[in-house]
């Protein structure tokens, strides 16, 4: 186990290097340029100059990246040339929501997807089964940003249950309570979502239950529910989990259009402001903390492996 996870430390030293690289070369030969964004098109060259000098952007581009990768190396991530703030304090901002969405979002998907998907499984072929799954398939088609705009307009504008948008921190005043700006947000991004893991759970579970050792055990007597439990779920988990890996890396990516939509100060509005401001520190801070979170996540998702079934062993 401990061999694996120094290995895999290493692979994860090297993917980030690669990743730091590319993140600051695309960054760099994007159009535009922080400066005149700050400055506006009345800034005189004297203006220009100056501020530029004051942020090292005059410098070449090689020792733009060896000063980051160093200042990262050392806890920092660069100052933030819009905020004028440290750029881990600009993310910490957004942090909060985009964990807290993220992580009511993996409850909404489990809690329905292997749920339903196991009903769907031990229903097979049954009027419930071909519901479910088609059910499943249609939330998988339908894009994220319209499910939010429909959930606003029935259980906000409509019913007055939930609220429509914005998140004041828990942290601030309300303290839980205010979780509830989060409920519709994290429904948005959960559907089709836990549409995929409904019908990846039914499809894994019906290849397991045609095993040997399945109809073994079910020969023997023993109650069809602990046959479920016992043998046909717990090695069906295993595709299941590798999955909410890739789920959770989808989440990065559609959180920017439910934030948008929700009008949520999360770290996907963060990344689009940034990008349209140029600034560089900010984009390249949150997009390497992002690539740290991955790799974090598949690590916890290979090594839950070695829990779910000890008979697998970890290279």
């Amino acid at each position: 186990m401990w061999s694996y996870v120094l290995k895999r430390a290493g692979t994860t030293a090297v993917t980030l290097l690669a990743a730091s690289v590319i993140i600051f070369a695309f960054i760099h030969v994007v159009p535009g340029d922080p400066i005149y964004v700050l400055l506006g098109d009345t800034a005189t060259p004297d203006q220009i100059d100056a501020l530029r000098h004051q942020f090292g952007l005059d410098r070449p581009i090689i020792v733009q990246y060896l000063t980051w990768v160093g200042h990262v190396l050392e806890g920092d991530l660069g100052r933030s040339i819009f905020f004028q703030a440290p750029v881990l304090s600009v993310i910490a901002d957004g942090a909060e929501t985009s964990a807290l969405l993220a992580t009511m979002t993996m409850i909404w998907v489990t809690i329905i997807g292997v749920p339903i998907g196991m009903i769907a499984a031990v229903r097979h072929g049954t009027w419930l089964d071909q519901g479910l799954s088609g059910g499943a398939m249609l939330m998988a088609s339908i894009p994220t940003f319209w499910v939010g705009l429909y959930l606003i307009l029935i259980f906000a504008a409509w019913l007055g249950w939930f609220p429509s948008s914005g998140y004041p921190s828990i942290f601030e005043g309300g303290g839980a309570a205010n979780l509830r700006y989060l409920v519709l947000p994290s429904l948005a991004l959960a559907a089709p979502n836990a549409a995929l893991i409904l019908r990846l759970t039914r499809a894994s579970m019906l290849d397991v239950a045609r095993e040997d050792y399945v109809r073994t055990a079910r020969a023997k007597g023993i109650r069809p529910w602990q046959v479920v439990r016992r043998h046909i779920l717990r090695n069906a988990l295993l595709a299941v989990v590798s999955a909410f890996g890739f789920t959770f890396a989808a989440l990065l990516s559609e959180a920017v259009v439910t934030e948008t939509v929700f009008a949520l100060p999360g770290i996907g509005r963060l990344v689009v402001q940034s990008i349209l401001r140029r600034d560089y520190p900010v984009i390249q801070g949150v997009i390497l903390v992002i690539v740290v979170v991955y790799l974090l996540v598949n690590l916890i998702v290979d090594l839950s492996y070695r829990l779910l079934d000890p008979r697998v062993e970890l290279q």
